[in-house]
């Protein structure tokens, strides 16, 4: 049995970034995770690119049962200082579009930067150690592992949700708390693509591959604000980063109302080109494909000054608002979050620590706190993992 203040159940982002806060106050730490590879999660992020923050986080961009919870967090530790860490540790990051800022050298990068500092402060780390159990005593905890037992004052499960199975994620933080007596919400995916109904399966199958810039309105949901970006159709249904982040917000009977070419005004476009075939003067500004599928779905034909002003309104209602009901998202295999987790009612805003466990913390995904694409759900690892820090 080995003996330590501080056990942390993950060695990913929030779990690194808590077991660095917790040495720095002089606590010996000791980091546990099954994978023999630290931040497996933060490596592929982005692409590869790491999308670390965003310049503009907020707690409406989070979904959470208790919509004030991350605020506490959030305040305490800011953006800026994860940036502040990255250029301490030479690491550049660089703001793309909707204020999300990317590591320049890559995802490893990130990663090197938190190991080093962990190293620095003297965080131990047992990789590749399965835990077969966790149980409570009169002084703290004990993690029972594959070749070696932990003995700790103070327990962090940062173990993160089940989405992204094949690197390895897993349920069992979630397992973890129902174990201790604390509420959990089932685990749903998020940020995920989603399939089309039967009468648009076809649709998107002869689109599959084809992208382009959109804005989505989601039936019946409070969105802090417009989602904006590109959608992808996949030969299941849509993706890209507009339908990934409109699948936080979506429930099953919804409809989503995808405007396919925000801002432009089509009546004039169509008023500029009189003699095109209709399904030309709108390939003008949709992709050619996209443009004829329309056109042959809603029986749009013959030349653009020869629509009558009552089908050129359908028409524009349509393009502007196209319907799309979703049979439903993908797996847990396809989500890049987990939506559910840890009911945020049973953990202190201000520590991460379980109200009845004392000594016991929930910090990052394995939380029912997810965030909108754009680096949210990195900034909360950040941030929750901070806060515990301050207190494991």
């Amino acid at each position: 049995m080995t003996h330590c203040d501080v056990v942390v159940l993950g060695a990913g982002a929030s779990g690194l970034v808590c077991a660095a806060q917790c040495a720095k106050r002089g606590r010996r730490v000791v980091v546990v995770d099954h994978a023999d590879r630290p931040g497996r999660k933060v490596r592929i992020s982005g692409g590869g690119r790491c999308n670390v923050t965003n310049r503009r986080v907020r707690a409406e961009d989070y979904v959470c049962a208790n919509p004030h919870f991350v605020k506490s967090a959030l305040a305490q530790d800011p953006p800026k200082r994860f940036l502040a860490f990255l250029a301490a540790h030479g690491v550049e990051a660089v703001e793309a579009d909707h204020g999300r800022l990317f590591c320049v050298p890559g995802a490893a990068a990130v990663v090197a930067a938190l190991l080093r500092e962990a190293e620095e402060v003297g965080v131990s780390l047992a990789l590749g150690e399965s835990i077969r159990e966790v149980s409570a005593t009169d002084n703290g905890f004990h993690v029972h592992c594959r070749t070696r037992s932990y003995a700790s004052r103070s327990l962090v499960v940062a173990t993160g949700g089940p989405a992204w199975p094949r690197i390895g994620a897993t349920d069992f933080g979630l397992r973890l708390a129902e174990q201790f007596g604390l509420r959990v919400f089932p685990a749903r995916p998020g940020l995920v693509p989603l399939r089309a109904s039967e009468d648009l399966v076809g649709f998107c199958r002869e689109l599959s591959g084809i992208s382009l810039p959109v804005r989505v309105v989601v039936e019946g949901a409070r969105v802090p604000d417009s989602i904006e970006d590109a959608l992808l159709f996949t030969h299941r249904g849509i993706s890209g980063p507009a339908i990934l982040d409109a699948s936080l917000y979506w429930v099953p009977g919804r409809h989503l109302a995808i405007d396919l070419l925000p801002g432009r005004d089509i009546g004039e476009m169509l008023a500029q080109s009189p003699r095109r075939e209709i399904r030309n003067a709108l390939a003008a500004a949709l992709p050619a494909r996209l443009a004829e599928l329309l056109c042959r779905r809603h029986g749009w034909s013959g030349q653009a000054g020869n629509l009558p002003k009552k089908q050129r309104l359908v028409l524009e209602r349509t393009i502007h608002a196209f319907p799309f009901l979703p049979s439903g998202p993908e797996g847990l295999d396809k989500a890049e979050a987990t939506l559910g987790g840890v009911d945020t009612d049973g953990v202190s805003s201000k520590t991460m620590e379980a109200k009845a466990v004392p000594g016991l913390y929930f910090i990052g995904e394995v939380l029912d706190v997810t965030g909108r694409l754009g680096g949210y759900n990195l900034q909360w690892a950040w941030s929750s993992g901070f806060v515990a820090g301050q207190r494991a």
